[in-house]
């Protein structure tokens, strides 16, 4: 059984669509009931169980009730996937400040904790799960015009870890992916223009964008029983982006 948060769009849709073909039952969470809804039906019919439960991952309260909606409708909470993220507003440090580093770090950091405390709770009564939070080659290194954004990652790959050691010896897996350059609307916000896409992508080894499909592939073998020794590991999904000398991500 699957909980997926972020799921409407992007690599969360892509990691529900995926899920669904191995045969998983899903809830899909998201700030929009229309959009939801939607994913519901396209979900069902590939064959398998799915609901949506509407939550907003930067309030305790909603994230609490999303784990229990879980629980409650399919009794258990196999694999957790906390993909819902913000690009925030990117740009220079002296142009940021306490509204744009809140506008980030309340989806990216507040709600990936709160989504591993309520989710762990129910996996270490079970004795069993595995988490897959999503994070970015940002979160190893960082580019101009990406401080908040690149912090961010770095709090994931951190929470990761120490979620990680905390779930061991109770049989809880947490890792990560770390998408480079993906082809999502997100991508397409914090880029801006068409010429500094074209620039991400260049920077690229393979030369070309990552598909959603490509990471949703990463997290389905993270949060599968098919890598049960793998555990506290940040799996890059980068076209070899991150083996470059000096990691350029600009």
């Amino acid at each position: 059984m699957v909980l997926i948060t972020g799921a409407l769009t992007g690599i969360g849709r892509a990691a529900a669509i995926a899920f669904a073909k191995e045969g998983s039952k899903i809830i899909v969470s998201g700030r929009k009931e229309q959009s939801g809804q939607e994913l519901v039906t396209v979900l069902r019919d590939l064959g398998t169980e799915a609901e949506f439960i509407k939550a907003d991952i930067r309030f305790e309260s909603e994230i609490e009730a999303l784990v229990q909606g879980t629980i409650a409708r399919f009794g258990r909470l196999d694999i957790a996937v906390n993909n819902a993220g913000s690009e925030g507003q990117p740009g220079l440090i002296i142009n940021q400040n306490e509204e744009t580093y809140k506008a980030t770090f309340d989806t990216n950091v507040l709600g990936t904790l709160l989504s591993l405390k309520h989710e762990m709770k129910v996996m270490l009564a079970q004795g069993h799960g595995s988490i897959v939070n999503v994070s970015s080659t940002f979160g190893k290194r960082a580019a101009a015009g990406a401080s908040v954004y690149a912090a961010s990652k770095h709090a994931v790959e951190g929470l990761t870890k120490a979620a990680a050691l905390e779930g061991a010896i109770a049989g809880v897996r947490v890792n990560a992916v770390a998408p480079g350059p993906t082809d999502t609307d997100m991508l397409t916000r914090f880029s801006g223009t068409p010429e500094y896409k074209a620039k991400l992508m260049a920077g690229v080894p393979m030369k070309r964008l990552g598909l959603p499909e490509e990471v949703a592939e990463a997290i389905v073998f993270l949060g599968s029983d098919r890598s049960p020794f793998l555990s506290g590991q940040i799996l890059a999904i980068d076209g070899a982006k991150l083996a470059v000398d000096g990691g350029s991500l600009s």
